[in-house]
């Protein structure tokens, strides 16, 4: 299957940017190469990106559609949370931009094998890095129903956690749960018929929340925003995409404290803390997908773009 990905506000992470010809640029997320085209068409000989991802299918796509740049180019197979050290590693020290797109890519969502997608019957899979040994069979078939509920609540911001767990359970006690056809099928007759399609596949939630699990998406999510937003030469900046409330949080979390001057609590008299403001807000409110956009990819109606340049 082709490595086909949209990628979401284009035009708004390439302008957010401010692209120099002669900079360093990441791509943190490269996906299909979609934002990382748009980039490296715009540098000089003396610019650079480097792309990286954690899915191995991701990279080889990237570097098909990126060949015509290749000179230009490092390729990085790692999660971007380990960024700072494989910045180390390649002998660089401050960029001129960072992209993150916390997106999963379509191609991950279309090819029924991943197992991401509640839409079409695979094996429970879900890992990005398949080079990992915890996979959504894994979550699904071994772990309590606590555990579970846990997960699909807290991740999911599932209100029917509780009965999905248990249902779960339940049903792996007669027969493994190999599939997401299986697993869609168990999240849908655990909700009332009245709240069923409600808000969409009742299995949304559920498959979000495992998917999360199994790739440590909110892990050090907070850190490694922090450590890239510091790595940017003054005048650079970065731009983050997310897609669900519980990353969105955290990433206008730490944009806001490495915004902020100082942190005290506000009744100490004096600064205590230290702590000196990074960056700048370039936009105080997330951006989203356009109307125009919305039309031809709805799968970027939830995406939020905030975007910090370094002081």
């Amino acid at each position: 299957m082709e490595f086909k990905h949209i990628p979401v506000m284009l035009n708004e992470c390439v302008k957010g940017l401010d692209i120099k010809a002669d900079g360093i640029y990441v791509d943190a997320t490269v996906g299909g190469a979609g934002h990382s085209c748009e980039i490296v068409s715009r540098l000089g000989e003396g610019g650079r990106l480097i792309a990286v991802d954690k899915d191995e299918d991701a990279l080889l796509a990237a570097g098909e559609r990126l060949m015509p740049f290749k000179d230009r180019v490092t390729y990085v197979h790692d999660d971007f949370k380990n960024l700072p050290a494989d910045l180390d590693a390649i002998s660089i020290d401050k960029v001129d931009g960072v992209l993150v797109d916390l997106g999963v890519s379509s191609y991950q969502i279309d090819n029924a094998e991943r197992g991401f997608s509640y839409m079409q019957d695979a094996p429970l899979d879900m890992r990005m890095d398949r080079g990992q040994y915890l996979t959504a069979f894994n979550v699904v078939n071994e772990f309590s129903a606590s555990q579970l509920m846990s997960i699909i609540k807290d991740y999911g911001e599932e209100r029917y956690a509780r009965q999905i767990a248990e249902n779960i359970v339940a049903e792996r006690q007669k027969n493994t749960i190999a599939t997401t056809g299986q697993l869609a099928e168990i999240v849908e007759r655990s909700y009332p018929a009245k709240d069923r399609w409600k808000f969409g596949h009742p299995a949304k939630r559920t498959f979000q929340a495992i998917r999360i699990y199994v790739n440590g998406e909110l892990d050090g999510l907070g850190e490694a925003i922090r450590a890239l937003a510091l790595r940017l030469k003054s005048g650079g900046r970065m731009a983050v995409i997310t897609f669900h409330s519980l990353e969105d949080r955290i990433v206008k979390t730490e944009f806001a404290r490495l915004a902020t001057d100082c942190i005290c609590p506000p009744d100490f008299p004096i600064c205590v803390c230290g702590h000196h403001r990074e960056v700048d807000l370039v936009n105080k409110k997330p951006i989203v997908a356009s109307a125009e956009e919305l039309e031809m990819n709805g799968r970027a109606a939830s995406a939020k773009l905030r975007i910090i340049q370094k002081v």
